[in-house]
């Protein structure tokens, strides 16, 4: 197949060296290609210039849409999902392409009563990038409705892995505080599970359909810490009830992400299918390599 990946970073890299490894020929695009050869082409684009997309050597047969927004602002987030994704959209409708598969985001949920959420749950997204997702996925369902363009949603919870992970490098920074009673649910995956769910999802995914892309332990801000700590033998962090008071007024979230249409229809078996595998794996990486500080054990 060949293979255009529009956002080569912390996912859509080891995505485009897997698919390349595997005999696919692959395309890259980012605003700023990587210094080092990934084994395949990257090329500088910028997908919110139509002129840019113009420029790219089609045609291709799967497409996957893996950017992110680096500044994090509204304004950044209507730029790279929305106008982005309906450049995008423009460029590829009459192309013919097979499948274009959009990594989104868990946020689009805005439940917060620690209910477990599938994909035709109710959407309202607490915050206004959240908003701003909820709209680009409306834009693909759209295009795919009218249009018949093959769109595939993932709706992505926290990604961690190798220098990635919010919560644990803030424990490990011994910065971490509780929100509160810690009761509040986290989604996670891990990011080589969210690579082989893409790659799961373009051999058997359907056009026009949502999947959660989140492992299979929604898990409380407490249990996770305390794992932590037990396991790396530490203190447990401190409880702050104004952080859980101010992280409500940013757009808090309390809710358990179910995964059954993923694994059922596509049937993509996790690497790391909860916190405590992926974890344990990168806390044996940083050993390896002296980068766990000594107050661990």
């Amino acid at each position: 197949m060949r293979v255009l990946i529009v956002g080569c970073g912390y996912a859509g890299l080891p995505l485009g060296m897997e698919l390349a490894a595997e005999g696919h020929e692959v395309v890259g695009v980012r605003r700023s290609p990587p210094e080092t050869s990934a084994g395949f082409q990257i090329i500088g684009a910028d997908i919110t210039n139509p002129n840019h997309l113009a420029r790219l050597p089609g045609p291709f047969d799967w497409v996957i849409n893996t950017v992110s927004a680096g500044q994090g602002t509204v304004e950044n987030y209507r730029d790279v999902y929305f106008t982005g994704t309906q450049n995008l959209v423009a460029w590829l409708k009459t192309a013919g392409i097979k499948k274009y598969v959009y990594t989104s985001s868990t946020g689009v949920y805005g439940q917060i009563d620690g209910s477990a959420v599938k994909e035709d749950a109710l959407v309202e997204p607490p915050s206004e990038t959240g908003v701003v997702l909820r709209d680009t996925e409306k834009l693909l369902l759209n295009a795919h409705q009218e249009h018949g363009f093959p769109a595939i949603i993932l709706r992505v919870a926290g990604i961690y892995g190798p220098d990635r992970g919010y919560w644990f490098r803030q424990f490990l920074a011994g910065q971490a505080r509780l929100e509160g009673k810690g009761d509040r649910i986290l989604n996670m995956i891990h990011r080589d599970d969210l690579v082989g769910t893409i790659k799961a999802v373009l051999r058997s995914g359907r056009p026009g359909e949502i999947y959660n892309t989140v492992d299979d332990e929604p898990v409380a801000q407490i249990h996770l810490f305390r794992w932590l700590s037990e396991t790396l033998g530490r203190d447990m962090p401190t409880a702050d009830f104004e952080l859980a008071k101010s992280e409500r007024k940013r757009g808090w979230s309390n809710k358990k992400v179910l995964n059954r249409k993923l694994k059922m229809e596509v049937g993509y078996r996790f690497k790391y299918p909860t916190f405590r595998q992926g974890y344990t794996a990168e806390i044996q990486r940083l050993e390896n390599l002296g980068l766990i500080p000594p107050s661990a054990a």
